[in-house]
């Protein structure tokens, strides 16, 4: 080869070698880029189906509370980021008889959007019964026989007819009663396994008569279990003290400062599980 021969093909090789070298560049990252592009659709993934199961929970909920003489009613629930299973439900009976339901199932998503969905139909069919034992009893054959397996559905009941007032727990917090006359907070001292686990379970009712202005306050688990920054828990005796200090306001406003210690309490750290209460309180004597 001539000189200049030799000076073409070190050109070429040089520009070869190059166009190699930023080929061997260039091949991860676009393997990446391919990578981010893969879970950015995941993650765009997750958080419809994440919104799908909030709306499917939302919509299970009930437009707006029993609006009936001699009782006040007030409902909230806030979801968690990771969409929980919470619910809450009312039925008026051709009595005038006010069924409450408050539930949280097990797990998280469109899993607990099922059991939810389940229950919310038993409720609706069984609801008018007077034995809330029996409502509880069939509600948990119903969802066994469902086989969703491990999911369950911790729930209380509640029926108010005139001053009447009976109480039936499916692996809830405890049911509190503000006592207006004493003013003292009363624990209603009710446990069972929550539905859909076992065949058979004797759950157990409690009978009271509620007296003008006494206020009810039915749960979730959400707060009273919530961390702070600290990993302390909210508590069930803080919900009594708080119950206790509010007790006289109107059912709403006990809302807003349960929502206010809660948020005082987390600090900005987020919630790890959705957060429901109902509160109940007669307002006059007679019959609903």
């Amino acid at each position: 080869f001539s000189g200049e021969d030799k000076r073409l093909l070190q050109s070429v090789c040089a520009s070869a070698s190059l166009a190699l070298e930023n080929a061997q560049l260039v091949e991860p990252m676009i393997a990446e880029a391919r990578r981010r592009q893969e879970i950015e659709a995941e993650s765009e993934q997750r958080a419809r189906e994440l919104e799908e199961a909030r709306q499917l929970q939302l919509s299970m909920l009930p437009k707006s509370v029993p609006q009936l003489p001699h009782v006040e009613i007030a409902a909230l629930m806030k979801t968690a980021t990771e969409v929980g299973g919470d619910y809450y439900d009312f039925h008026v009976g051709a009595d005038g008889a006010l069924t409450i339901a408050i539930g949280d199932a097990t797990g998280h998503g469109l899993k607990a959007g099922t059991v939810v969905a389940a229950t919310k139909g038993l409720f609706k069919h069984l609801a008018g019964q007077a034995d809330l034992v029996a409502t509880l009893a069939q509600t948990s054959r119903a969802l066994k026989q469902m086989n969703l397996r491990p999911l369950f559905m911790a729930l209380t009941l509640v029926k108010l007819n005139g001053d009447h007032l009976q109480c039936s727990v499916a692996g809830m917090p405890p049911i509190l009663i503000y006592r207006a006359a004493t003013q003292t907070i009363e624990e209603i001292p009710l446990h069972g396994a929550p539905l859909g686990g076992l065949s058979s379970y004797d759950y157990r009712q409690a009978e009271l008569t509620l007296a003008v202005n006494d206020t009810v306050l039915l749960l979730s688990d959400g707060l009273p279990e919530r961390f702070n920054a600290a990993g302390e828990m909210f508590g069930y005796e803080r919900m009594q003290e708080l119950l206790l200090a509010h007790a006289s306001a109107a059912p709403q406003i006990i809302l807003e400062r349960l929502m206010q210690a809660s948020d005082e309490w987390a600090a900005g750290k987020l919630a790890d599980d959705d957060m429901t209460f109902v509160v109940l309180r007669r307002t006059a004597t007679g019959s609903l």
